[in-house]
Formats: C-alpha cells, sequence, structure tokens
C-alpha cells in the first residue's frame, strides 16, 4: 500500500494543517519584543514575559512558512526576530538570556538548549532573506562554539551562569539533541561542514549510549559524560529534565540521525555514516514498544522507568509529533516498508482524533490518560514548532534541513 504522504489528497490535508496552525499563532508578538507564550485559544500571555526557546521555535516556524509563500508570515517572523535582536540579547556579556521577565529581571543562567534554537531560528531566517537574520546567525554560532562546544567531550556543555563565568557539572542530551538540529541547519545555510562533523560526533554518542540500554537513551550525565539514571527521580514530571527514558526522544533522536546520515551523504561523506540506520531503527522499535498504548489506552506515555514501566503517563503532543515525523522519515529511507507507513497512518489517526483542537485550533499540548485535554506538565499551547514540523517533515526530503529544502523548492 502506497505511503500516505506520497499521496496527493494527504499531502493536501498536511498543508491545510500547516496552514491552520500558522494561522493560530499569528498574534504572538511581543510588546518587549520576542514572542509570547500562547494560551489555549491562541491569545499571547505578555504577563510570562518573554522566553528565548519560544521566540526562536516562533522564528523558525514563520520563516518557514514565509519561505512557503504564506501570505503575513514574514511580518510574524521579523517581529520574533526583533527579540533575539533585542531584548533577549545580552549584549555585556554575550550570548541570550534563557527569558526576561516584563520587569526587566533574567534568569542567572545561559542553557545550551536556548542557545541551540538561536542557531536554529537565525538559521531558518537567514533562509528567508529577513534583515539582520545573517548577522545573527554569524554571532550565535560564535557564542554556541565558545561557549558551549566542548571539543574534547564533542558534545554541548548544558548551562552557564547568565556572566558566563561559572558552568555547570550537569550534562544533558536535550540540548545536544536540539544543537545537532540547529548544527544541521547551520551546516545547510553556511556550507561549513564543521557543524556537520559536529552533529555527527553527537548523533555517535548518543547512538554509543542508547545501544547500552536497551535502546533507549540517557537524558542525564555528569561532567565526565557518565550517566545519571537517577537523575530527578524527585521531579519525575519536569518539563525539560524528567526522570527516567523520555519516549519522544527517542523518536526524535531516530529522526536527526537519519537527517544527519542523509546530510553526509549529500555532502559526499557518506562513509562516515556507517550504523546511523540501524541505529534509527532501532530507537524507532524501542520507543514504540514502550511508549504507545502500553497502558491500556492508545496514546504515547511521556516517560518510563529503565525497566519499561510507565512513569508520567500523560500524553505530550510533541511526543506524538515527533513518532509520526520518525515513521515517515524511516519510511522513506527504507523505502517504503509497510510497518513504517502503517504507524504514519496510524498515529496521524490518533494527533487528529484527540491532540488536534478542532474548535479552537493548534494541538493540545498534554492529555490525560484517558485522552481528555489536561494542564498538569503543560499549560497552554505554548508555541507551534513540534506540529508545524510534523506537517513539512513529510513533505520535504531527508536531507537539506527544513529551511533549505523549502527554500530549494522541495516542498509538494
Amino acid at each position: 500500500m502506497q505511503p500516505w504522504y506520497e499521496l496527493p489528497i494527504h499531502r493536501r490535508w498536511l498543508q491545510q494543517q500547516t496552514d491552520s496552525l500558522v494561522d493560530f499563532g499569528r498574534s504572538v508578538a511581543h510588546p518587549m519584543g520576542g514572542a509570547a507564550y500562547l494560551d489555549d485559544s491562541g491569545a499571547p500571555e505578555y504577563d510570562r514575559g518573554v522566553e528565548t526557546w519560544i521566540t526562536s521555535r516562533m522564528v523558525h516556524v514563520y520563516s518557514l512558512a514565509a519561505l512557503s509563500g504564506t501570505p503575513g508570515a514574514r511580518p510574524v517572523a521579523e517581529a520574533a526576530l526583533s527579540g533575539l535582536t533585542g531584548v533577549l540579547r545580552d549584549a555585556e556579556n554575550g550570548g541570550w538570556f534563557t527569558a526576561v521577565g516584563t520587569d526587566g529581571a533574567y534568569p542567572d543562567e545561559k542553557s545550551a538548549y536556548a542557545h541551540a534554537f538561536v542557531v536554529l531560528a537565525a538559521s531558518s531566517a537567514a533562509r528567508a532573506g529577513l534583515p539582520g537574520a545573517s548577522d545573527l546567525l554569524a554571532e550565535a554560532l560564535e557564542v554556541l562554539e565558545d561557549k558551549f562546544w566542548d571539543e574534547q567531550a564533542g558534545k554541548l556543555v548544558d548551562t552557564w551562569d547568565a556572566a558566563f563565568s561559572a558552568c555547570d557539572p550537569y550534562r544533558g542530551i536535550n540540548c545536544n539533541m536540539h544543537g545537532v538540529e540547529a548544527m544541521l541547519a547551520a551546516a545547510d545555510v553556511t556550507g561549513d561542514l564543521l557543524w556537520l562533523r559536529r552533529a555527527l560526533s553527537v548523533c555517535r554518542f548518543v547512538v554509543e549510549q542508547a545501544s547500552q540500554h536497551g535502546w533507549s537513551v540517557p537524558e542525564h550525565y555528569d561532567s565526565d559524560w557518565q550517566p545519571l539514571l537517577a537523575f530527578n527521580d524527585d521531579r519525575r514530571d519536569d518539563q525539560f529534565k524528567p526522570y527516567g527514558v523520555t519516549i519522544g526522544h527517542g523518536f526524535e533522536w531516530a529522526r536527526l540521525i537519519l537527517h544527519t546520515e542523509a546530510a553526509l551523504e549529500a555532502a559526499g561523506l557518506g562513509d562516515q555514516a556507517e550504523g546511523l540506520y540501524e541505529a534509527a531503527r532501532e530507537l524507532f522499535a524501542s520507543a514504540t514498544a514502550h511508549g504507545w498504548a502500553v497502558d491500556g489506552a492508545d496514546g504515547f506515555v511521556y516517560t518510563t522507568d529503565w525497566d519499561g514501566t510507565p512513569i508520567v503517563r500523560q500524553r505530550m503532543h510533541w511526543v506524538a509529533a515527533e513518532a509520526v515525523g520518525a515513521a515517515a522519515t524511516l519510511s522513506r529511507r527504507s523505502g517504503g516498508e509497510q510497518e513504517y507507513a502503517d504507524r504514519y497512518a496510524q498515529w496521524w489517526d490518533y494527533v487528529d482524533t484527540y491532540l488536534i483542537d478542532h474548535d479552537r485550533g493548534s494541538w493540545f499540548h498534554e492529555l490525560d490518560t484517558e485522552n481528555k485535554p489536561a494542564a498538569t506538565v503543560w499549560p497552554g499551547k505554548a508555541d507551534l514548532y513540534h506540529a508545524v514540523q510534523t506537517t513539512y517533515i513529510p513533505r520535504l526530503p531527508l536531507a537539506p534541513s527544513l529551511a533549505t529544502a523549502i527554500a530549494e523548492g522541495n516542498l509538494s
């Protein structure tokens, strides 16, 4: 049976979903500059201040929409971009604050997670030709290299204080995951293959660690990159650093590893891609077996223990989005293996039935164990990043990265 993503009607449906999501977030601009956190109806929550990760994601989303020819998307991208060149940028110490409150206060930290998204945003904005984006990308890559990239380890450190004077000994895989995405995008925009090689270095580490832990990815490490398997056992539903196995990251890594493999092939470095495809298959299989419908209801649990026991059973929208994206990339990479095409269709059915808010727009960001809207971990509908990317990924090749692929006319 032909995969859905090859069918013209399904591709039209995907574009309709893209358009609906883009329409939902059009009011995202914050008066301070940057992008606001969105509530359930898409209204901006100005009193939350401005966060770098949300602002960067919205720059990325609306740059993709602008590249796709969506009227009105470019001004939204430019408004969000103003936060990265303005209020969120630390002109004194360099880099970007993780957030700025309405009172002008900011947390005493600078994170690789936020900076990876700045690189992604600047890459997409530069590809879309937004004013100032190329300079922003050059600056963001310089900060990522000078402050966060550990050449000896071949990975990103996680967090500094705001003055870049003290580096936290914690090391995390989440920031490195988004770092891989950002580095692939930057390599496509700048032509600098150093960022592709660094993305590969991170992927190799993840494959090594996952292969030693039943193809589940340890998230947390000490300063010597030894896994901390009990980290945050007392904060199991943490938004960014939960305890145990994060199911959605298994899918996301499967997808990013395939993008890295394809980028290496396109760069004539295919000899360095050995084993990546097989690892992606294993990661996908493990995340599916331990995450999908394991507690008596459809949907993906958020986290499990190391023996596969579900821990946080709420269904997060981004996990389903990454599962769909991983199924699409593996289906294409495998030459159309039916298992992946079937999962792709099955999980879009789940998303349409439970996650897409057909009344108010966007996707519910969290469901309870009975697939009813919930708000214990992710209240509101903060941003559009995961959902929008999932509507693009099935319609694009595995390489180059999204903004470059759209700019080169590969979107259908």
